[in-house]
């Protein structure tokens, strides 16, 4: 049913009127934020400080795991929930391949050497774990019903999770960490080595993804599936190498964010995919999902919020933590639904 001009005249005062009670409504949270950071701040600079550089580390994990979620729908529409699960199996290939095949159990250069080939492996495993399963399960439900491939994907994500379960066992386990304790210590407050050591692998990694996406000829490729896939058929683009690509690049991804959390937690768990891979999508979609530089942003952002919740002496605790992520959440898509750095989305006619 369509509006005639006057019927569309005349509601458009009510339009109006919403969204102006919608950003003040937005105004009014924005500075409710502000002052209680200011709040916390003046109360303890130290640790406010302190509290906001060890967010940076998960908020680095989740912005590599939400660009795996953010390409794929970027290009192909599809929410992969196994992503996740990918995540938490290429910790645990870390902890096999590192700590029981090659024994490397403590911090030193051999570790640090071993490291860095270990990542090259996981990244590529999970690479081809992720092309494989656009393969054989994602491209031929290409044309069916959105439905089915969000199906898929759940089911994909249990056949991942029982991977974990027989390679890791039912229960969390405990491992050796190869970053050592302590941290840089820049007047009063201490960075940890463990997030200097996310930081550092991961803006090469972000880097190197901008790079490909922008300069490279597979990444206009990309670019021109994800806008119209027909249409880049016809200008000669191959769209089912492109998708595998695309998949590859977030299996990659997933795979450093796994070596990276099991070398700074030191801890492995089959059930540790599915909510830490719900935040990184949450932060996927709060930085506007299909957006690359809004996964970077809502990565780091998560990552913020738990910090501080957690930490600081005037927030709710660990006790709320996803709580307060998730209302976060709930709070961006009422006033801005399509995300932060997200297009809002315009009806063809």
């Amino acid at each position: 049913m369509t509006l005639t001009a006057v019927e569309a005249a005349d509601s458009r005062p009510v339009l109006l009127l919403r969204e102006r009670l919608g950003r003040g409504a937005g105004l009014v949270l924005v500075v409710a934020v502000g002052a209680w950071l200011v709040w916390n701040f003046v109360s303890a600079p130290l640790q406010f400080v302190d509290v906001a550089v060890a967010g940076l580390r998960v908020g680095a994990l989740y912005a590599l795991v939400a660009l795996g979620y953010t390409l794929v729908y970027g290009i192909v529409g599809l929410i992969n929930f196994a992503h996740g699960d990918l995540f938490m199996l290429a910790s645990v290939f870390t902890s096999i391949l590192l700590e029981e095949r090659l024994g490397v159990t403590s911090p030193g250069p051999r570790g640090w050497a071993v490291t860095v080939a270990v990542m090259v492996v996981v990244m590529a495993a999970c690479a081809g774990i992720n092309v494989s399963a656009e393969r054989v399960v994602f491209r031929r439900l290409r044309t069916a019903p959105r439905l089915a491939s969000l199906i898929a994907a759940v089911g994909l994500s249990f056949v991942l999770q029982w991977l974990g379960l027989q390679l890791n066992g039912s229960g969390q386990r405990i491992w050796p960490t190869v970053v050592p304790n302590g941290g840089l210590v820049v007047g009063p407050v201490t960075i940890d080595w463990s997030t200097l050591v996310v930081a550092g692998v991961t803006i090469p990694l972000l880097a190197g993804l901008t790079y490909v996406v922008s300069r490279t000829r597979q990444g206009r490729a990309m670019r021109a599936t994800s806008q119209d896939a027909d249409a880049a058929r016809l200008m000669g683009v191959n769209v089912d190498r492109t998708i595998a690509f695309t998949f590859g690049l977030g299996g990659a991804l997933a795979g450093a964010a796994g070596l990276l959390y099991f070398a700074t937690f030191g801890n492995t768990n089959y059930v540790d995919g599915y909510q830490f891979g719900l935040i990184a999508f949450t932060a996927a979609v709060l930085g506007g999902v299909g957006n690359l530089p809004g996964a970077v942003l809502g990565g780091f952002l998560i990552g913020q919020i738990q910090a501080l919740n957690d930490g600081l002496p005037h927030g709710f605790g660990q006790g709320w933590s996803q709580s307060v992520v998730f209302g976060v959440l709930i709070l961006v898509m009422v006033f801005r639904p399509q995300g932060i750095l997200g297009e809002r989305a315009t009806d063809k006619v």
